[in-house]
């Protein structure tokens, strides 16, 4: 009959529903579950701006946060990336959680000795202008010592603070013994430095702070071996991972001829340098790189080191230098020298 065949069509499309209504009920179980455990991945990430992301994405949505935002978001995610194992964090206490307030001390460059060290090609006529008799030994013990401390922090609110910085460095002819093992050459080098904490990226690095300030270095010698020069520095710090970038600048404060010790000093020395170092468990590789950019007669310096572990603070230090300027005594003379000592790690 018409209406049976009917109704049989009708129970097999009442079962067909039923069959596509069961499916969506199961498939939006799943769809409720895979939300659920959504959800609770973006419940569990503290930061405010990546938690909001989080949903975001989840949903199918794409935010576009402002400048200001990214930047919080940005110096967020660099803050946890590089944190207490940043070099550059702990040298210059850039981000909260590592801020110590003012006067403490803490290192500034290295901190080192090298008990020994072999040099191919001493100043020694640079001496004998003080005496003719004078004579020097090709190894000599260096070291240098470096610290700094926080006089202001927060200047005016700002994220900038101010730090007074000193660095000696001592050239001693310890196995000089003929000539009582004298000090050759001591650099003193005070500098005041105003700090500022950037949150920028440049080229995939964090540009993690920009500082300028006033800067003094002598040997505190009599004439003719007395040399001095007084610069305004502006320094740049970059890392990415484990490699850190330092770009230091400088412009000299003119002196009289009467007082200029070193009036040739910047066609040697030229007006910045370039640190870089890279960090590879408790090794540190370092370069350091300075020129005078001058084609017609170039002159600069090359220093390459390499730090190892041995005890929990104190480092293998081995130290190469090549060129002019290792110290202001032999600013005008290249220097080959290698150097075999300690460090301190101030890096992780």
């Amino acid at each position: 009959m018409p209406w049976r065949k009917y109704g049989s069509m009708s129970a097999c499309s009442l079962r067909v529903v039923i069959c596509i209504l069961a499916m969506l009920f199961l498939s939006s179980e799943k769809v409720t579950a895979a939300a659920e455990d959504a959800l609770i991945e973006c419940v569990g990430i503290e930061d405010n701006t990546t938690r909001l992301q989080c949903y975001d994405r989840k949903a199918g949505r794409s935010m576009k946060l402002s400048p200001a935002a990214e930047g919080v978001s940005e110096k967020s995610a660099r803050d946890k990336k590089v944190g207490v194992t940043s070099y550059l964090t702990r040298l210059w206490e850039l981000d909260e959680e590592n801020r110590q307030g003012k006067y403490t001390l803490k290192a500034h460059y290295a901190n080192y000795i090298l008990p020994i060290t072999y040099n191919a090609s001493p100043n020694v006529e640079q001496v004998r202008q003080d005496d003719p008799d004078r004579d020097l030994k090709k190894e000599e013990v260096t070291y240098q010592l470096s610290l700094k401390i926080k006089l202001w922090q927060d200047v005016l609110g700002k994220d900038l603070d101010l730090w007074f910085a000193y660095t000696q460095r001592s050239f001693w002819q310890f196995y000089n013994t003929a000539e009582s093992s004298p000090f050759r050459e001591t650099n003193y080098e005070p500098e005041l430095l105003l700090n500022y904490r950037t949150p920028y990226r440049f080229l995939d690095f964090n540009v993690r702070f920009i500082n300028v300030g006033f800067n003094h270095q002598s040997n505190g010698k009599d004439e003719p071996l007395s040399r001095s020069w007084n610069r305004v520095v502006a320094n740049v710090g970059l890392e990415r991972d484990n490699l850190t970038l330092l770009f230091r600048s400088w412009y000299r404060i003119p002196e009289s001829s009467s007082d200029d010790d070193n009036p040739d000093i910047d066609a040697y020395l030229g007006y910045g340098d370039v640190q870089l170092f890279y960090f590879w468990g408790e090794h540190r590789f370092g370069l350091h790189l300075r020129n005078n950019l001058r084609l017609d007669d170039n002159r600069g310096s090359l220093q390459v080191d390499w730090s190892f572990p041995l005890i929990r603070r104190v480092s293998g230090y081995v130290q190469y230098f090549n060129g002019y300027g290792e110290s202001l005594l032999d600013y005008n003379h290249s220097v080959n020298r290698i150097g075999f000592g300690f460090i301190i790690r101030d890096w992780n």
